[in-house]
């Protein structure tokens, strides 16, 4: 099942600010503080093939994922946030597999994207709950601080903004280049060592040996505080 996510971004007094959504208690990342983002669906799609169609000279249009997630980005955007996105300014960062054992399997692909300066937030109160714009840190700060619940693709993603200054350079450094790829394996905590989250290509993904000298790529999930641990050696 394909969803989408959008970190929608915008610049305040000098500084890099996100969005980000509380959803309510039921369903998939209940309670969690979200980016803005759902499932892709076949109105989705069918807006795509049209576009693709408008594009080229074709009897058949057939969008890829990528074409729909991304109108379907802008579509959640407008329905959770009542934000309006430009759907050629969308830039594509990350593309997610859970791991094997998660109850419900979402295949998610991860947006960038720059909010209108006079964008006004406006939830449902029903599916989202409350927003807040915060820079990407204050966020981490709050999930680590026990004032916000997240999942860790979404504080990957925020690790990842944190690194850039400005929109601009967020979305320069993304622009053209292959989507990053994660596929996701779950390690429970096991005697001194905490739980943690890795993706493919961390030294210790394959067998689960994460004491092994290597690459690492994951999220180190103790508490209170969570360590990302990216290198390439």
């Amino acid at each position: 099942m394909l969803r989408e996510n959008t970190g929608e971004l915008r610049e305040n007094t000098g500084e890099l600010e996100v969005l980000l959504v509380r959803r309510n208690s039921r369903g998939a990342f209940g309670g969690m503080w979200v980016f803005p983002g759902g499932q892709v669906d076949d109105a989705d799609r069918a807006e795509a093939a049209a576009r693709l169609q408008g594009r080229r000279e074709a009897t058949v249009a057939i969008p890829d994922e990528i074409d729909a997630a991304r109108i379907a980005a802008v579509r959640e955007a407008r329905e959770e946030a009542g934000i309006e996105l430009d759907v050629e300014g969308l830039e594509l960062l990350s593309f997610w597999m859970p791991p094997p054992e998660a109850p419900r399997r979402f295949a998610t692909w991860f947006f960038l994207g720059v909010a209108p300066d006079d964008s006004e937030v406006v939830v449902d109160d029903s599916e989202i709950r409350e927003f807040r714009w915060l820079t990407a840190q204050a966020a981490m700060d709050a999930r680590n601080s026990a004032a916000m619940a997240m999942a860790p693709p979404t504080y990957m993603t925020l690790w990842w903004i944190a690194r850039h200054g400005d929109a601009a350079s967020a979305l320069a450094s993304v622009a053209g280049r292959p989507v990053e790829a994660y596929e996701t394996r779950m390690f429970p905590a096991s005697g001194d060592m905490p739980a943690m989250a890795a993706w493919l290509g961390d030294a210790g993904f394959a067998d689960g040996n994460m004491s092994r000298p290597g690459p690492r790529r994951r999220l180190v999930m103790s508490e209170p505080a969570w360590t990302v641990e990216v290198t390439s050696s």
